[in-house]
């Protein structure tokens, strides 16, 4: 069967503010590793799809960049959406795209740019075996991430009927819970919804046109033209769109380290910490302190007697906060002057 990667890579991450700006987003940034997110993301998927089968969907202004960083993917894989169209719509454009060139049934591996992944060849395992699966079954299949804490920044995916040895259809999508719910769902043996995806494209690509009237007469219209499609789309996830509307869903468990490395809080999780349990990348001196990720390339930071902060120095810029108050930065932005918070864009 003929396998292809999408990439999601649109946005700008700004709860990674002030190393992330809409010139430099999250997905540019080497902060898990010293290479970039997507770079990463990218190399994990070349050992099972070759190079010419990576899609990246993205902004426009992003594309060069893009271009300079993976310049194995041809240039006409970086499909750039001219406006913000939900993944619902870009997954669609994505599997139009390859059923124009490959064929309906070449299936589509759906990932997002901005991921930890710990155990790369674990996680490639689960890919394939998602990817039989849909080749299989005709299913739509998500992979969802066994818990490793009650997390409420996540949604969740219950379990349902199974169809083969560790396989279940989807019974339901939850939201994002509160802890306390969290907590009762992560022992009742539900999964993160993790956003990665696998499926043939024509069985993708049917289920909008019977599912997804936000979507389908966009497609019916204007499959040969990027511009018109994702300016007729009512923008809305696939989850909302597609798979919470579908009885072909069907998720398969995935345990490979995974992390969506949404706020720098979250580098403590991902990035190796010195005895203490600090997360630096850069320079640091950590005295009695514990806890803290410090991302300083350039400088030299000393930390003496606190814990769980967060240290990140940009080009004579400093930012100082909490761990916890790392996923809150939209309010710290919101109530800062413009030329601090557009320093780069200005």
């Amino acid at each position: 069967m003929s396998r292809w990667a999408v990439v999601l890579a649109g946005g700008v991450g700004s709860r990674f503010w002030p190393l992330s700006t809409p010139v430099r987003p999250k997905q540019l940034l080497p902060l898990v590793t010293a290479e970039p997110l997507l770079a990463d993301s990218v190399a994990r998927l070349l050992p099972m799809v070759p190079a010419n089968h990576v899609l990246i969907l993205t902004n426009e202004t992003l594309v060069p960049a893009i271009a300079a960083l993976l310049p194995d993917v041809p240039r006409e894989n970086l499909i750039a959406e001219p406006r913000a169209g939900g993944t619902a719509a870009a997954l669609t454009w994505a599997a139009q795209e390859i059923a124009r060139r490959d064929g309906p049934d070449a299936t589509m591996v759906c990932i997002h740019a901005d991921w930890a992944v710990a155990d790369a060849e674990g996680f490639r395992r689960s890919l394939t075996r998602g990817a039989e699966l849909a080749e299989q079954h005709h299913v739509l299949v998500t992979v969802g991430v066994v818990p490793t804490r009650a997390d409420p920044g996540f949604g969740y995916i219950q379990p349902g009927d199974e169809l083969a040895p560790g396989v279940r259809r989807v019974a339901r999508f939850v939201e994002k819970p509160d802890r306390t719910r969290a907590e009762q769902m992560r022992a009742d043996g539900y999964l993160w919804n993790s956003g990665i995806f696998i499926w043939c494209a024509g069985d993708f690509l049917d289920e909008v046109r019977r599912l997804t009237p936000e979507i389908a007469p966009a497609l019916h219209a204007h499959a040969d033209d990027i511009r018109s499609f994702f300016s007729t789309v009512r923008p809305v996830s696939v989850d909302v769109g597609v798979l919470e509307r579908s009885d072909r869903v069907i998720v398969l468990p995935g345990d490979f380290g995974w992390d969506d490395v949404g706020t720098w809080g979250a580098l403590r999780r991902v990035r190796p910490g010195d005895q203490a349990g600090n997360a630096v990348q850069g320079h640091a001196h950590a005295v009695d302190a514990r806890g803290n990720v410090v991302h300083a390339p350039t400088s030299t930071v000393v930390l003496y007697g606190v814990s769980d902060l967060v240290v990140v120095v940009d080009d004579g810029l400093v930012l100082v906060t909490t761990v916890d108050k790392s996923s809150d930065l939209k309010t710290l932005m919101d109530a800062l002057p413009r030329g601090v918070r557009e320093r780069e864009t200005e």
